[in-house]
């Protein structure tokens, strides 16, 4: 079992101001977002993992040095394009309240799996690729080990609906804050989502098992006994 903690990036000077950041450069951590990857790097700090991946973009680097300062290892920092934020193409840039009006807003929010944006990507090739990085980062890491992906919200939601097995028009549904984290596990079999857009929670438990122990390849009947 591989476990992969997925992390948004903190609160950008974008998402304060109601701005689709998307590829556009210089969209940089707030004050804001700089304390939220300061809480997130301690929350992070006993977990044992093998490595760290981050989105090129600025915000997800930030946010990854951030927690690669509060490391007592040295870890390795992997830049991972397959992470990167969705490309809005002509929407890049633009105003949240203005996009809102556009008519394919409304497609956006009920059926995610056909648009492609203007001059840009297609929701479905961005989840595609962003399941590829993971799947081969799952298998550089390999079995029995953790790693943090620090990327995007859109990319997180569908990560998460295809690991729940939903339908990626579907995606709209799943919230993820900045600095929120969640939790995939990976079998041979199947995923397990362990947690979702948490701000708070103790992680120690997604530090890899001792050596000996047993990972589960199926779900618990009648629930886990741990959290």
């Amino acid at each position: 079992m591989t476990t992969v903690l997925l992390l948004r990036h903190g609160q950008s000077s974008a998402n304060a101001n109601g701005v689709l950041a998307g590829w556009m450069p210089g969209v940089e951590l707030d004050e804001v977002g700089r304390e939220q990857a300061e809480a997130v790097a301690l929350r992070l700090q006993e977990v044992r993992i093998s490595a760290v991946l981050t989105s090129p973009l600025e915000r997800c680097r930030q946010t990854a040095d951030v927690v690669m300062s509060q490391r007592r290892n040295d870890l390795p920092l992997h830049t991972e394009p397959g992470l990167a934020e969705a490309r809005y193409g002509d929407w890049t840039g633009q105003s949240l309240e203005v996009l809102a009006k556009d008519p394919l807003w409304e497609t956006i929010q009920n059926h995610p799996s056909g648009v492609t944006f203007p001059g840009g990507e297609s929701i479905a090739a961005m989840q595609s690729r962003s399941l590829a990085a993971v799947r081969k980062w799952n298998r550089k890491i390999g079995s029995g080990a953790s790693y943090v992906a620090v990327t995007h919200g859109d990319v997180i939601k569908s990560l998460l609906a295809d690991a729940l097995g939903m339908h990626l028009d579907l995606f709209q549904r799943i919230r993820v804050d900045p600095c929120s984290i969640s939790v995939i596990h990976y079998t041979e079999g199947r995923s397990y989502v362990a947690r979702m857009n948490d701000v708070g929670g103790d992680l120690s438990m997604f530090s890899p098992a001792r050596q000996g122990s047993n990972s589960r390849r199926h779900g618990v009947v009648g629930g886990e006994t741990t959290a």
